[in-house]
């Protein structure tokens, strides 16, 4: 039997699921939790670090993926200062540091599938006003 199959369900924090792939995709599942992830594997950022590097993403949206993927224990928040301005510098924690093997094996699929099925383009700069 496989691991994950052990028992009916598993439980994390409260939380059964009904098994570990389960488990896993709402830790790193959705559209943005990934993707975020892969933009703090190589260094800390500041929230609007983030912001110009995934600038489809809304401020509503970022906000509230960073706090989730917070409180799962993947990403950690250092505030640094008490008076404004402030800063703010978002990074992986060791748990979320353990998910940069799948980070990596998702790139090099989304890069194989684009490599035989499509192609990698640049997009023009956005004019400054």
């Amino acid at each position: 039997m496989k691991t994950e199959c052990i028992g009916d369900h598993v439980k994390l924090e409260g939380k059964i699921y009904p098994c570990t792939v389960s488990l896993t995709m709402d830790l790193v599942g959705g559209k943005w939790k990934a993707v975020i992830l892969y933009h703090l594997k190589d260094a800390s950022k500041r929230y609007n670090e983030l912001r110009k590097e995934l600038p489809t993403v809304t401020e509503m949206t970022l906000s509230l993926q960073l706090k989730q993927l917070e409180k799962d224990g993947l990403v950690s928040r250092t505030v640094f200062g008490e008076k404004p301005p402030i800063k703010v510098v978002y990074s992986l924690t060791d748990l979320g540091k353990t998910f940069i093997p799948v980070l990596d094996a998702i790139t090099e699929w989304g890069n194989r599938i684009v490599t035989e099925k499509g192609e990698f383009i640049q997009t023009p700069e956005k004019e400054e006003n």
